[in-house]
């Protein structure tokens, strides 16, 4: 059936960000909507100036008879940043202080508003990087992990610490805890998660001593895939050398006081890789 202008912009529009890095041929909107290619056209022409203008990612466009029109959903580093000052809002308050000096972040993990805008500021420092997959370890990354491979459109894949039947066979490593070094841990994940060869991107909620994440990277090895970046919500204060020391993160802990219950945060190294 043949729809007005209006119609197919707003279906349109919803359609481009239902299926960001997905290569869309003009052919598939115009028998969608039953209108002339040029007018089809015209309309992504819309589109893309709104993306761009509003800041919710640029439209790309693929010339030739197998061409078409790509989302790319990446945020600009001026919307990054406001973001990042927001979640410093959100976290410099001692009701996130939790005994120990662990930051409270289980809430905002579950919360679909924070996880959007987590996994597409996350997203755009790799939209320019071949990516594969997005790998995470159980539990708490899980939700991340979910929502930057939806923006990047690759699957993501879950590390464990414990053996799950319904995973079948698995590789496991040990490997050393960043945070106490006398004390190795186990860590696997199953064969059919991930394929060989693979550039994987690494997501987590906290970073302390490393330790996690270099057991990921290890097991990645072990996969004969590549590491191309690794990302935290946030870094904890940790006295003593880090196991691991290329990754990103959105947020830095300074200053912890369980005493009169302080917390202050500012932004991570997170802004430094943003083009």
């Amino acid at each position: 059936m043949k729809t007005k202008r209006s119609e197919r912009l707003i279906d349109m529009t919803h359609y481009l960000l239902e299926h960001p890095h997905t290569l869309i041929p003009l052919t598939l909107f115009s028998k969608k909507y039953e209108s002339a290619k040029s007018s089809i056209s015209e309309d992504l022409t819309i589109v893309k100036h709104t993306f761009a203008e509003r800041g919710i990612g640029f439209l790309e466009t693929v010339p030739g008879a197998a061409g078409g029109v790509k989302y790319i959903p990446k945020m600009n580093k001026q919307d990054i940043e406001a973001f990042v000052n927001d979640l410093i809002d959100e976290l410099n308050h001692s009701k996130r202080l939790l005994p120990g000096g662990y930051v409270y972040l289980s809430d905002m993990m579950g919360d679909p508003k924070w996880l959007r805008r987590i996994g597409r500021a996350i997203a755009s420092q790799y939209m320019d990087t071949e990516v594969n997959s997005v790998m995470t370890v159980a539990t708490k990354g899980v939700p991340i992990a979910q929502s930057v491979a939806f923006y990047l459109n690759v699957p993501f894949v879950i590390v464990r610490r414990d053996s799950k039947v319904t995973e079948g066979s698995t590789v496991s490593i040990n490997y050393v805890s960043g945070s106490s070094f006398d004390r190795v841990e186990k860590m696997e994940l199953s064969r059919r998660s991930l394929d060989m060869g693979s550039k994987v991107v690494i997501v987590d909620d906290f970073l302390k001593g490393g330790g996690t994440i270099n057991g990921m990277i290890s097991l990645i090895e072990e996969f004969n895939s590549e590491v191309v970046g690794a990302t935290v919500i946030a870094e904890n204060i940790f006295r003593g050398e880090r196991s691991v020391k290329d990754y990103t993160a959105l947020l830095k802990v300074d200053n912890v006081n369980t005493e009169d219950r302080t917390i202050e945060v500012s932004a991570g190294n997170f802004l430094s890789s943003i083009k």
